[in-house]
């Protein structure tokens, strides 16, 4: 069974920085490939693609946090979310989630992911 845990939210003021972790059990090893991705969420509004991680390690941003954001994995599969110079409009939840085998989706195309964290808040204040 496949697990996602999101930690490292929380509250920051503009232009700050925080980073998020996600830690995922279950996943099959190789030759299964995964990609990777992080989501968000306001209330109200529908989930939002922010970064994605391919297998090769080749990865893709919303245009929206690009050259602030950083999606990485470290040597323990952790998958991390470097997220500098916070505006107040990346408050939301925020979504670690797997998509086994094929091409990694489009950033926006979170529908294509099979497997979800619980998520984890950042609040941004101005």
């Amino acid at each position: 069974q496949v697990q996602l845990v999101e930690s490292g939210g929380g509250s920051v003021q503009a232009g700050g920085s925080l980073r998020l972790s996600c830690a995922a059990s279950g996943l099959r090893p190789r030759p299964y490939k995964y990609c990777m991705g992080w989501f968000r969420q306001v209330p109200g509004k529908e989930r939002e693609g922010v970064a994605v991680l391919a297998a090769d390690g080749s990865a893709r941003y919303a245009d929206s946090v690009k050259d602030r954001f950083m999606i990485s994995q470290d040597n323990s599969k952790i998958l991390h979310l470097q997220m500098n110079n916070l505006k107040p409009e990346d408050t939301a939840m925020y979504y670690c989630a797997a998509d086994e085998g094929g091409p990694c989706p489009h950033v926006s195309q979170h529908v294509a992911f099979d497997y979800w964290g619980q998520g984890t808040q950042v609040t941004v204040s101005s």
